[in-house]
């Protein structure tokens, strides 16, 4: 008898749900420091600031109250009421509480609404460079993504008219993320309108709509794609609290849509997960309702750190930039340095180039094929201004190094 082997018996969906680039570049980065390499890092997309003083306060005297136990799959109905305040008042957004599902995380508020829609064949819009996992939610649901490219030059925003020819009758959903992340890239009204206009074209497109970095706003004005005429009913509105209030690991996210909605997507989280951590939410309660002092500090410090990157990046021959008005991204376009030489080695692709710029410059970025974009690099400027400035250094040192 053959020996027994696991592996024959795993899931294909297993080997599609790995983030790839992302963990294996800020991995090896981590794996180079623990031997003593001096390894700057623009990889992890992870606030480097403490979650605010007043906030742990919140956490440690719920838990002292015995708010440790199980709480509703929903989220805790003082959090939905204040989820729903604050997306009244700030997005114009008229949702009532049970119209709003606390989740593990932005990322299962995500899931939770694919999974909730997508079916079998069903085709779901992908506006390329997109964060991976909504590839790989897409996929794990049994949808068929279609992915649609814009470039630096179009600042990556896909236009409605490229967008509209890619409808077709088993299209079913459009995710939206705006701000960005990879590209920090912002749609402005009007060209919301315009989508909206494509939507109404479509008898059952929906639109998730990912504004998890709505705070971390640089230039010009942050909507809500649901707050526009007539798509309240053809939206789902996701956010969380990892990015803007420094809580990644708190792990504290939410979804908002229409009510039936809601519930199958209450239904599936209480089959998969249940509901948040307790003493989390009535951390957040504190989070949304104290003042923003602190999101503000942070947010001014990622715009100084935007505007060193945007110094940097394009004081180097050869290289792209769209404008960087939100997120802690930048993504330049680095395809004119691809084919050229160091020495013997060719950078044939991006992530050969990621790969060099590490080994070779202590250097650790991500590349853009990750994201759907095999031309650019995402580089993460959630780090202090003095990484930030050696990074920079090094990235700059090693594209100009490169020869034809």
């Amino acid at each position: 008898m053959a020996p027994f082997d696991i592996s024959s018996l795993l899931a294909r969906r297993a080997s599609q749900s790995d983030e790839g680039a992302i963990v294996r570049m800020s991995q090896r980065a981590r794996e180079l420091r623990a031997k003593g390499q001096d390894i700057a890092s623009l990889t992890i997309g992870e606030p480097d600031f403490d979650t605010p003083a007043h906030i742990q306060a919140a956490a440690a005297e719920a838990m002292r109250k015995g708010l440790t136990h199980y709480s509703p799959v929903t989220g805790i109905l003082e959090l939905r009421q204040a989820l729903a305040k604050k997306l009244k008042d700030e997005n114009g957004l008229d949702y009532a509480a049970n119209e709003i599902v606390i989740a593990n995380g932005a990322k299962q508020a995500i899931a939770n609404a694919v999974l909730a829609l997508v079916e079998p064949g069903d085709e779901v819009i992908l506006l390329s460079p997109y964060w991976v996992s909504y590839e790989i939610t897409v996929r794990l649901a049994g949808g068929v993504p279609i992915i649609l490219k814009a470039d630096v030059d179009e600042d990556f925003k896909a236009p409605p008219a490229r967008i509209a020819a890619a409808l077709t009758e088993r299209t079913k959903l459009l995710i939206l993320n705006s701000p960005s992340n990879p590209t920090g890239a912002v749609w402005s009204r009007p060209e919301l309108e315009a989508l909206a206009e494509v939507v109404k074209s479509h008898p059952r497109l929906m639109v998730l709509s990912d504004e998890i970095y709505e705070y971390i706003l640089f230039d010009g004005k942050m909507t809500s794609f649901a707050s526009l005429p007539g798509m309240r009913e053809r939206s789902i509105t996701v956010n969380g609290f990892s990015k803007s209030f420094a809580m990644t690991g708190w792990r504290l996210g939410y979804a908002a849509g229409p009510a039936p909605l809601a519930v199958a997507m209450a239904r599936l989280q209480s089959g998969i997960t249940a509901g948040a951590n307790s003493f989390v939410q009535h951390a957040a309660l504190t989070a949304l309702s104290a003042p923003r002092d602190d999101v503000e500090k942070m947010r001014a410090r990622y715009e100084i750190r935007r505007d060193m990157v945007v110094k940097a990046l394009t004081a180097i021959p050869g290289l792209r930039l769209a404008p960087i008005p939100a997120t802690f991204y930048a993504f330049p376009d680095v395809g004119a340095f691809l084919g050229r030489k160091a020495g013997n080695h060719v950078m044939d692709s991006v992530d050969t180039l990621c790969d060099w710029l590490l080994e070779e410059h202590g250097v650790a970025t991500v590349p853009g094929s990750a994201f759907g974009d095999p031309s650019c690099i995402r580089l993460s400027f959630a780090t202090g201004e003095a990484e930030l400035e050696k990074a920079l250094a090094r990235f700059a040192e090693g594209l100009n190094r490169l020869s034809a």
